[in-house]
């Protein structure tokens, strides 16, 4: 247990620390609060209300010190709350029909949004796991608790009392946000709009320069007429292929697949770091993207995993050694995309403004990613076989439909007539974060994990990058994936194979010019 003198350290060190400075009161046009009375939600927020898909967005934030509850109470008013989302209700508009909701300002008791549960601290076997287990299970009850609808949509729990886990935390925070606030790139440009770097208290965390779409859609464009037939070919064939699997077309059953009323299920969140320079290295060895390999190293590992749950009721070293997949599995992901014409992170007050290219709220569209899962002699086939999918996928304009079909279908049929897919077997999204450690309200950060869970789905996989690490964060359902763990050292050990097939290559290569 650490002493109160240790305790106080701490908190003196918190007001030692430069805080962000308070923020002006954010409203989108330039209206003022009167004028953010009776707004309506947008058709996407609406959509993530749906029973079936009520969506929340869940971030696991790492301290190396233990956090001042009272501290983060009392810069809350002039950072988070300054934005209208987080202190205003969403109410059915009586006016519009049932389905139809607004944004209504209110009071926000902090008290009432901001916890610190404690773990369990009993004498039965839970008690002598560690405090990474105990999290785990925590966030999987939190999972299963709704947001008060009759409050902002939000919560903070903070955990001190906890030993330190495998990655360095001696406190940890849970943010949990209801989807219709905003997507994960708006939450997470708030969230940096709040943080310094640790080595320099007066400046932002870096983040990888944003590219404008609009340049890159330029850019193809110069290709010519090929690459524009190419496009619409494309989009044509995906539009095709999104509308079966809306309403027919369904992925091959498999230990994976589950029934779309999952998502009424807890949702338990894992998560493992791998070294970003062992990503890097295959990138450069295999002439890829960070992403191409991300993927890659995806399809392994689903590959692997699927491999040993086929292969149930078979000697361990039998299953390992044998391929036990069947052939032609139809093995798909919702992969998510930030369709904003502006990508990357940005400050908040950049989002509201009129125009902007990279608009605050749920501006994300999704694709079909078709896994194969399949045991490969060598491990390197998995990045160039997503390399040709990511290429092919990029080359269409799929994502952008899927964002318009769904806020048409929405706003002109209510949402019983929409939905998020669940037809595919899992759900997929990536994130880049800082470059370096930063400080959250003076607090260093070990790590941050954010994910969803409320998807129709038994499995979702997030990435995300902070420093020098990319952390797999898997959201899973107990029934569907007993051991979300073995999923995670099966991510692991595929980059590994997947890196000493590089390094061979480059072997081989230096040899050649020697």
């Amino acid at each position: 247990m650490r002493s109160q003198e240790g305790s106080n350290s701490t908190i003196r060190l918190r007001s030692q620390t430069a805080l962000p400075p308070p923020i002006k009161t954010i409203f989108t046009d330039g209206r003022t609060a009167e004028d953010h009375e009776d707004e309506p939600l947008s058709p996407m927020a609406r959509l993530f209300h749906k029973p079936e898909c009520n969506l929340h967005i869940i971030a696991i934030i790492g301290s190396k010190t233990p956090v001042d509850v009272e501290h983060v109470k009392s810069v809350l008013p002039d950072t988070l709350l300054k934005h209208p989302r987080f202190c205003s209700l969403q109410v059915k508009d009586e006016k519009k029909g049932s389905t139809a909701m607004r944004w209504v300002r209110a009071k926000v008791n902090l008290d009432d949004h901001v916890h610190a549960p404690r773990l369990n601290t009993s004498t039965d076997d839970s008690a002598f796991s560690s405090s990474d287990q105990q999290v785990e299970d925590f966030i999987c009850n939190l999972t299963n608790v709704p947001l008060d609808q009759d409050r902002p949509l939000w919560d903070i729990h903070i955990l001190n009392d906890i030993t330190t886990t495998k990655e360095g935390a001696n406190a940890i925070a849970v943010l949990r946000f209801h989807h219709s606030l905003g997507d994960g790139t708006s939450l997470m440009s708030l969230l940096l709009g709040f943080a310094r770097k640790a080595s320099d208290p007066s400046a932002i965390p870096t983040i990888p320069f944003p590219i404008k779409k609009t340049k890159l859609i330029d850019d193809h464009a110069s290709k010519g007429v090929w690459f524009l037939m190419r496009l619409a070919w494309n989009t044509i064939m995906d539009v095709i292929l999104f509308l079966a699997t809306a309403w027919f077309l369904s992925d091959t059953n498999n230990p994976l697949k589950a029934d779309k009323k999952v998502a009424l299920n807890p949702k338990r969140v894992v998560h493992r770091s791998v070294s970003m320079d062992d990503i890097k290295y295959v990138k450069n060895a295999t002439g890829t993207t960070i992403n191409d390999v991300v993927m890659g190293v995806a399809e392994a590992g689903l590959s692997r995993y699927l491999n040993r749950r086929y292969g149930e009721g078979k000697e361990k070293e039998t299953i390992e050694k044998e391929d036990n997949l069947p052939k032609d599995i139809r093995f798909r992901s919702v992969l998510f995309f930030n369709i904003r014409l502006l990508s990357g992170i940005h400050p908040v007050e950049d989002m509201m403004e009129k125009g902007s290219l990279a608009r605050w709220g749920n501006q994300i569209g999704y694709v079909l990613y078709p896994f194969n899962i399949v045991m490969r002699g060598n491990p390197i086939e998995y990045v160039h076989q997503a390399k040709a999918t990511m290429d092919r996928k990029k080359a269409s304009l799929e994502s952008r439909f899927a964002y318009l079909i769904s806020k048409l279908f929405v706003k002109y049929f209510g949402i019983q007539a929409a939905s998020l897919p669940s037809n595919p077997t899992m759900w997929f999204s990536n994130m880049v974060g800082p470059r370096e450690e930063m400080t959250l309200f003076g607090y260093p950060v070990a790590f941050v994990a954010p994910t969803c869970y409320g998807q129709p789905t038994g499995l979702m996989i997030h990435v995300m990058t902070y420093m020098d690490k990319l952390t797999f964060i898997l959201s899973a359902d107990d029934q569907t994936v007993p051991d979300p763990h073995q999923l995670c050292d099966d991510l692991e050990e595929s980059l590994k194979l997947i890196k000493d097939a590089a390094m061979v290559i480059a072997q081989k290569q230096s040899l050649k010019k020697e």
